[in-house]
């Protein structure tokens, strides 16, 4: 990569994607920019299979608007791949020179395989899973991928997409039940020749791209889901089933009115599902599982990182991202604050054992919680529980998102409880309680460090009674300030702990 803006052209079956990708000052990545054209480009074949002339002009002049974006911001490096609708037109050595001749961009045409691989990418560093099929339903292909321990085990791209199965069995009005059943057929034929597709039963399909992502919005809109993000969202097989079965039938002007489906969706979003749960019922795969990364983030990905573009850890990654976007937070006050913390709950770890995904909530709120200054210091934590919840924490469920902004915002029980009550629904009893007394567990982290000063380099922690002594071994400098702050906490602390902190 050169520069610190880059662009990912996609030039996809249903649409053309551009985004505009920042490295900060600071060292993190942030899109700045986006654009989307509805193309349906597989579905402007003449009966040779080549991509008229007219409809090669459009799509030199959406390349001309996203070239013009670009250099507005300054970008500095363009890739730009091309997906199935090219690749599989007769014409397509023709379509790209055009596209070099009149927009000086040189289009990679990806293979099935390539257009699987990068698709992986982004979502692997994007969850946290070890193994499971993955599915890209495009406008005019369709790839699925096997994979275990984070590793690509088998790839295979299919001829067929939403849109194009669109066109083929004109489904924007429905299917009716013999041309769901040839649709089905179809599908079942292509997986005969690649039998490993059914020799896995019992791992999670996830999916990724328009199809998906489509699919998320509409259940989330049917059950009035209240956190606003189909990235890493979770539907059962008998749901998507009613969905379907509620929805393949609607004529094309109610379906565009469903709650969550874009109208631009409406009317290929039947086969695509159709498509999706056919694979789902012959894969016997165990759930749907959405995410709302894929092609684009893997190409991102890999330009920007060409050596390593596999991230050991995704969610160790945004927590660095994040945290260098914000950077009014001081950074060396929020690392001890998050290193006392970490000290405190194990030492609490033994007086009352607590799980590790407890203490990965923890160690991600105790370094998020002041990134609300960035807006407003007097208000820092109303901002920050608004900024976590709209930021990329990847590797972490919605309800995980949700209880981290509540730990790192926390002011009071009842307060921490008001601030919860849209999201009650995917919160227990059990959550509330853990957030209550993560929270002031992180309040007793941050008066530790009151003075910003970082005078207590190793503390020792015990239980005595009632009380949890907290002894700083050689401080540097006074405590008095961090004295005051620990004492005004103890109350609070005493009620969710059972016990009194008291800083010798």
């Amino acid at each position: 990569m050169t520069g610190q803006r880059i662009g990912i052209i996609d030039i996809g079956s249903n649409s053309i994607r551009l985004v505009v990708y920042e490295r900060t000052v600071s060292g993190a990545h942030r899109v700045v920019d986006g654009s989307k054209r509805s193309a349906r480009l597989s579905g402007k074949m003449d009966a040779q299979g080549c991509l008229p002339d007219e409809h090669i002009g459009d799509l030199i002049d959406t390349l001309h608007h996203f070239s013009l974006i670009c250099s507005h911001h300054g970008v500095g490096h363009i890739r730009a791949v091309a997906t199935a609708a090219i690749r599989n037109a007769t014409n397509s050595a023709a379509i790209l020179e055009s596209i070099k001749s009149e927009t000086g961009l040189h289009i990679e045409l990806l293979s099935g395989v390539q257009e699987a691989s990068y698709g992986f990418l982004g979502m692997i560093n994007s969850l946290r899973i070890d193994e499971g099929y993955l599915i890209d339903i495009g406008g005019g292909s369709t790839e699925i991928t096997l994979f275990r321990n984070r590793d690509i085990v088998h790839s295979v791209s299919f001829p067929f997409g939403c849109v194009s199965l669109n066109h083929r069995f004109d489904s924007k009005n429905g299917l009716s039940e013999d041309q769901l059943k040839q649709l089905e057929e179809l599908v079942a034929d292509a997986i005969k020749d690649h039998p490993w597709i059914v020799q896995h039963p019992g791992l999670p399909l996830v999916g990724v791209g328009g199809t998906a992502r489509a699919l998320g919005k509409l259940h989330q809109g049917a059950v009035d889901y209240p956190f606003n993000s189909t990235h890493n969202y979770m539907i059962q097989g008998e749901q998507v089933d009613e969905l379907f079965h509620s929805t393949r039938n609607l004529p094309l002007e109610r379906r565009r009115k469903l709650p969550g489906l874009s109208k631009d969706r409406a009317d290929v979003i039947v086969p695509g599902i159709a498509v999706i749960r056919t694979i789902f019922r012959m894969a016997k795969t165990t759930h749907y599982r959405i995410c709302g990364a894929g092609l684009r983030d893997g190409l991102f990905h890999s330009t920007r990182f060409p050596n390593k573009p596999k991230l050991d850890d995704p969610l160790t990654y945004s927590l660095k991202n994040i945290s260098s976007l914000h950077t009014e937070a001081p950074r060396q006050h929020v690392l001890q604050v998050n290193r006392l913390a970490t000290e405190l709950l194990d030492a609490l770890q033994t007086h009352e054992r607590q799980n590790d995904e407890a203490a990965i909530l923890l160690d991600a709120a105790s370094q998020l919680y002041r990134i609300g200054a960035a807006i407003d210091y007097y208000d820092y934590a109303t901002h920050s529980f608004y900024l976590i919840l709209h930021s990329h924490l990847n590797g972490l469920t919605h309800r995980e998102i949700i209880m981290i902004a509540a730990i790192a915002s926390y002011r009071s029980k009842g307060k921490s409880k008001n601030q919860l009550a849209p999201y009650r629904v995917l919160l227990s009893e059990d959550d509330l309680e853990l957030v209550a007394r993560f929270g002031v567990l992180l309040q007793l982290a941050a008066a530790l460090d009151r003075s910003e000063t970082q005078s207590i380099g190793r503390i020792q922690v015990r239980m005595a009674g009632r009380q949890l002594l907290l002894s700083p071994v050689l401080p540097r400098g006074h405590l008095s300030v961090e004295r005051r702050e620990v004492e005004e906490l103890a109350q609070e602390f005493k009620k969710l702990w059972g016990l009194e902190p008291v800083l010798q």
